[in-house]
């Protein structure tokens, strides 16, 4: 599983520098999807499936969801 684990390590660490190197929010709010949910395979492998399952519904789904909303509702206000 070392090896796994180590592959997820990687993967979890250039997905939290594109996301912090991305000029464009919504490119920014997928990788930031993506890191939460890689995190979440990342607590599965290590035995906690429940923290994984939480990451993966409140991580990568709730928060996603609500980075989304708040950058269409703050467009909309400067498209005007």
């Amino acid at each position: 599983m070392w090896g796994l684990e180590l592959i997820l390590y990687f993967f979890i660490f250039v997905m939290g520098v594109l996301a912090l190197e991305a000029k464009n929010l919504l490119v920014a709010v997928v990788v930031l999807s993506v890191f939460s949910f890689s995190m979440a395979l990342l607590f599965v492998t290590m035995g906690a499936v429940d923290v994984g399952f939480t990451e993966a519904v409140v991580g990568a789904g709730l928060s996603g969801i609500l980075f989304l909303v708040a950058i269409h509702k703050t467009s909309e206000e400067t498209d005007e």
